[in-house]
């Protein structure tokens, strides 16, 4: 008995690292070519698995899709929202914050997961671009709580500035493929932080 349930321990946490391996290579890919191209058989040739042994952890793409904008939202976390919290709410949050979305755009194919899908999405209605949204939407009032913390007089505006400098730097990046935008976009955000009270 204690055999059978450690082999069903170790194959619940294969098949978990099985999933988590797709969608990490899901998410790459869409960046790349949007969350349409992400097809099952795309993956499984990518991944050199079956389509069924694929299938069998997504049973539709919008599934598979949904499953990739949330992978993406947990990369997002891990390497952004996560390291920065060890700052203290406030200026010291935003100004980490800052500097690891700028260096998190390094971690795709593609540029941006974001920029990317909410382009591919905005105008399409449906459960993929109301996920895309509800986690560019949880982004923005994360930015608009910390500069509110911070005192800043007009925290929307200044999230959404946040938002669009960097936005700009990775889509000018991705069409010129000039890394000079980058420095553009810190000393932006830098003119941006320049208000903040310490």
């Amino acid at each position: 008995m204690v055999l059978e349930v450690s082999a069903t321990a170790e194959r619940i946490s294969k098949g978990e690292q099985t999933r988590a391996a797709i969608l990490e290579r899901a998410v790459d890919l869409a960046s790349v070519e949007g969350l349409e191209g992400l097809t099952i058989g795309r993956l499984a040739a990518e991944l050199r698995m079956s389509k069924s042994g694929l299938f069998a952890h997504f049973g539709s793409k919008q599934e598979l899709q949904l499953a990739t904008v949330e992978a993406a939202a947990e990369r997002f976390r891990a390497t952004v929202i996560v390291p920065s919290l060890s700052a203290p709410d406030g200026a010291p949050r935003l100004r980490a914050m800052s500097e690891r979305y700028l260096d998190h755009l390094g971690q795709y194919s593609g540029g941006c997961f974001w920029g990317s899908t909410s382009a591919e999405y905005d105008d399409r209605p449906g459960p993929v671009r109301d996920a895309i949204a509800a986690a560019l939407d949880a982004w923005m009032a994360e930015l608009v709580r910390q500069a509110e913390i911070a005192g800043v007089e007009h925290p929307r505006q200044f999230a959404f500035e946040h938002y669009a400098v960097i936005m700009g730097a990775n889509s000018r990046h991705r069409l010129s493929g000039d890394p000079e935008v980058f420095e553009f976009a810190r000393a932006a955000l830098e003119r941006l932080r320049a208000d903040l009270p310490d």
